[in-house]
């Protein structure tokens, strides 16, 4: 039975002029005359004991020959043009040898006996009598002589077992092929399809294969398929001459061969290749006719853009079938489409050598190797002249990707397909390896997650606070696991094909683009405290809002001017400590903390949260993996501190993350697991993926100093998320440019609850734009980003049903003496003890009796309140309510 379980011959073989039965009687075999040796071969005779070798090689025309060899020696040296070197026996104890024989003439030695006493050793003149002392030259000679007569011993051993073992161990019963093995499957979490790469492999009776694609095939890669005996000789002999001169490198492989070598892969066995090869080439034709061995090649054959099969290939790129009078569905393959198809198989993907064949990847070197491959069908005879006089190339189709609910194809969570390319390059899988399918990748998006990332960030839905907004408005909206690294939403642009806002990832995943990034403003002030804390710094410490840059400039707090006055307790602009300066978003703090540390200091915190590149002023990107402190020192000035410099919106994701994350960073990822497919036998293997292992930058204690005061945030807002859960955040706005500071063209609001960090960014669709409220109002990170940020984690922690999880208790530390703010005087106050103990109270400091307020601490404004009247942080209380926090708030 054969591979598609019917009899053996049950088809005979297309008969082509000159062909014969492969697997026919001795009689259709070429004549005995068809193996003799031609003129000029080199024949050697038995050896006995002793060794019969031809050092010199026989020439075109001429013959070297060798007797029998008795335990003496026979050497012949070179024969020239017409000449014959002959040699009789030498007997025992005797040695034989010949110099060269001139051109035309010739060399014969008659049999030779001893040497008589007295008698020259060689030579007509004669001399000396007995033995010549060996010299060192001559036993160095005969140990290289000896090595070598070894060394080919044991080549010609291991050949002859390699030969033999193939032959009686290959076995050639074929499985058929697995028909979904060369697809690319992109899932995300939940095992839902996100995309289908490549075509699923379509089996075909060989007997319902249309010869116009068998000798398509044929004429492109074995025009003597039908001929010879599954080794063409010729072909060897010219691809040896070719890679010997220097001339074309060619494989000599025939189809036959060609399929041998897949199941030599199939089988796993690591014999030399071109051998194993050869042998399982002869068993395939002893055992298969020429239709079914090329059935099963048709079946097999990779023809690009992940297509196994010729019937994948056909319908995938011209909507055809390779079957006699088509499947029903398909009609069947014309000559043209025949030929481009089998032009594939040359080389079916691109890579740094040669961009490949795929007509869809490069039509013009597929329409080149087009016209050769119709040429040889031509000559061969397969198709006519009025075929050929009229070929025209045959366009392929374009892809579609139809009848797949949850793939990403025209949304958003398309994006995220360039970021899992990249990732794979990263861990060492090519292009090559991807186009040629097989691999089933699960991402880390979560479909609960990534639907709350759409909703809440895309102004085409109504739910989102962009909605209604102008059209060149544009957020991106980035969910990530703090405790692993996994990306669990990624909203970064409608239009999956276009500009990615959140990563400004090139569209085949090629890298960052150099033009990207926006400016992070207050909201990088995380990492600026995260320097600060690593360097002892304590959130007592105080600031000077006075103090000019040392060119003499004041330091703009972007619209969150103090005055006069910076805490709500009355302390002065010369005393503002820094916890407050965090909670209202000031900038000078932050700006003198970068001068005291050096911006080195602050940009090497950024980095180790997960910050990779930041822009220059010059619109040139540093990565900061590949640069140090002397290459910070030179593009970043002091104003690193409170954001000036651009980031990605990704990377300020993963930093977030790390804060969230109490100071541990994981990286980032797209991908969960890889497994890959063998095409031959459906075998699954677990590839190497990103480790979700993370990595302590930030001390525990100082994280939680640091998210302490980052939960005061999102009250200070006005966007406390829904039933009290717990969250931190830290809200940021850029001015729209340096001569414009009343606009605002970047607003973030970042932070996130313990089960997810988020970051949200909020800017310009293409070129920066002014960005406003509903209102008419300037925008702030604590305006629209806010909202967008709190609708996105309450409806993913609605969605998910999570717990109310807490951050670690606060561990405040530090040394607050480290500020250059100026201390207030200290205001003695009188001992009324006495008093206090009476009825007058309200001469006592620190006690309150007004219940107007519940005496709870907290007002309904959103602020934090310290238990008296009406002293709110969220901005100034009238009747009980908190003011428009739109020129108050953000930073």
């Amino acid at each position: 039975m054969n591979p598609y379980g019917e009899p053996q011959n049950a088809r005979a073989r297309a008969q082509v002029p000159g062909s014969f039965a492969a697997s026919g009687p001795d009689e259709d075999r070429p004549a005995p005359d068809a193996y003799r040796r031609p003129a000029g071969s080199a024949s050697v005779g038995s050896a006995g004991p002793g060794r019969a070798s031809v050092s010199g090689a026989a020439p075109v025309g001429g013959r070297a020959s060798v007797g029998s060899a008795a335990p003496g020696r026979a050497s012949v040296g070179a024969a020239p043009v017409g000449g014959r070197a002959s040699v009789g026996a030498a007997p025992v104890g005797g040695r034989a040898a010949v110099g060269a024989a001139g051109v035309g003439g010739r060399a014969s030695v008659p049999p030779v006996g001893p040497t008589p006493p007295g008698s020259g050793g060689g030579g007509s003149g004669g001399g000396g009598g007995g033995k010549r002392p060996r010299s060192k030259a001559d036993k160095k000679y005969r140990r290289a002589n000896i090595l070598t007569a070894a060394a080919a011993v044991l080549v010609i051993m291991i050949g002859a077992g390699i030969v033999g073992g193939t032959y009686f161990f290959d076995d050639v019963e074929l499985p058929t092929p697995q028909a979904e093995a060369q697809l690319n499957i992109i899932t995300n979490a939940s095992g839902q399809v996100l995309e289908r790469e490549g075509e699923p492999r379509i089996n075909v009776p060989y007997q319902k294969i249309t010869l116009t694609m068998a000798h398509a095939v044929a004429a492109a890669e074995d025009q003597n398929f039908y001929t010879h005996n599954g080794i063409d000789m010729k072909g060897i002999a010219r691809a040896a001459w070719n890679n010997f001169t220097g001339g074309d490198k060619q494989g000599a492989s025939t189809i036959t061969q060609q399929y041998a070598r897949h199941v030599a892969e199939l089988k796993e066995i690591s014999y030399s290749r071109k051998l194993r090869e050869a042998v399982i080439a002869r068993k395939l034709e002893s055992k298969y006719d020429k239709d079914q061995i090329m059935g099963l090649y048709l079946n097999y054959v990779d023809l690009g853009s992940g297509r196994y099969g010729a019937e994948a290939a056909a319908q995938g790129y011209y909507g055809v079938s390779v079957m006699t009078g088509g499947n029903g569905k398909f009609k069947e393959i014309n000559a043209y489409q025949a030929a481009a198809i089998a032009s594939i198989i040359k080389q079916p993907y691109s890579n740094s050598a040669h961009p490949g064949y795929d007509p869809t990847v490069n039509p013009t070197g597929s329409k080149e190797r087009w016209e050769y491959t119709m040429k040889g069908m031509y000559e061969k005879g397969w198709i006519s002249k009025e075929v050929y006089d009229a070929r025209k190339w045959p366009e392929p189709l374009k892809k579609s990707k139809a009848g797949c609910t949850t793939c990403w194809d025209g949304k958003p969570v398309g994006m995220i397909g360039r970021h899992v390319t990249n990732e794979l390059h990263q861990l060492g899988i090519t292009d090559d390896q991807i186009n040629k399918g097989g691999l089933t990748i699960t991402t880390t998006i979560d479909p609960v997650v990534q639907k709350a990332a759409e909703e809440a960030g895309s102004a085409k839905n109504k739910e989102s606070p962009l909605y209604g907004r102008p059209k060149t408005y544009q957020s991106a909206v980035i969910g990530i696991n703090p405790e692993n690294g996994e990306v669990l939403g990624y909203y970064a642009g409608d239009d999956p094909t276009g500009t990615d806002f959140a990563g400004y990832m090139a569209g085949n995943g090629s890298g960052v683009l150099d033009a990207g990034g926006q400016s992070p403003a207050s909201s990088f002030k995380i990492y600026t405290l995260s320097a600060a804390l690593k360097a002892n710094y304590s959130f007592d410490t105080i600031w000077n809002g006075d103090k000019k840059r040392a060119n003499g400039t004041s330091i703009s707090n972007a619209g969150q001017d103090p005055g006069k006055t910076c805490n709500d307790d009355g302390h002065s602009i010369t005393n503002c400590d820094l916890e407050q300066a965090t909670v209202k978003s000031y900038n000078f703090p932050f700006y003198w903390i970068a001068d005291q540390l050096t911006p080195s200091k602050v940009v090497a915190a950024a980095k180790a949260a997960g910050i990779n590149y930041i822009w220059n002023n010059d619109g040139k990107r540093i990565d900061l993996a590949k640069t140090d402190a002397s290459t910070w020192k030179s593009n970043f000035s002091d104003e690193i501190g409170f954001g000036q410099f651009r980031v990605l919106p990704l990377d300020h994701a993963t930093g977030v993350a790390t804060i969230v994350g109490q100071g541990v960073r994981h990286q980032t990822h797209f991908i969960k697991a890889i497994k890959s497919v063998d095409p031959s036998t459906g075998k699954l293997t677990n590839l190497k993926t990103i480790t979700k292992e993370g990595t302590r930058v930030f001390d525990a204690a100082q994280m939680s100093d640091l998210t302490a005061v980052m939960k005061k945030i999102p009250a200070h807002a006005n966007h406390t998320l829904d039933n009290g859960r717990q969250a931190v955040g830290k809200s940021g706005s850029w001015e729209l440019s340096q001569k414009d500071s009343s606009k605002n063209g970047d607003a973030w609001f970042v932070g996130g609850i313990p089960q997810l960090a988020a970051t949200v960014w909020v800017g310009g669709k293409g070129n920066r734009v002014a960005l406003t409220e509903s209102s008419g109002k300037k925008m702030f990170g604590s305006n629209t980003p806010a909202e967008i940020w709190k609708q996105f984690l309450d409806a993913v922690a609605k969605a998910k049903d999570w717990d109310k999880k807490s951050f670690p208790d606060r561990q405040a530390g530090g040394d607050a003496s480290l500020g250059n703010g100026i201390a207030p005087p200290v205001v003695q106050q009188p001992d009324n003890s006495a008093i206090c103990d009476g009825s007058i109270a309200i001469l006592c400091p620190g006690q309150n009796t007004n219940t107007d307020n519940n005496n709870t601490g907290t007002n309904n404004g959103g602020g934090n309140n310290n238990g008296g009247g009406n002293n709110n942080n969220g901005g100034t209380t009238t009747d009980g309510t908190t003011t428009d926090q739109n020129n108050t708030t953000g930073g």
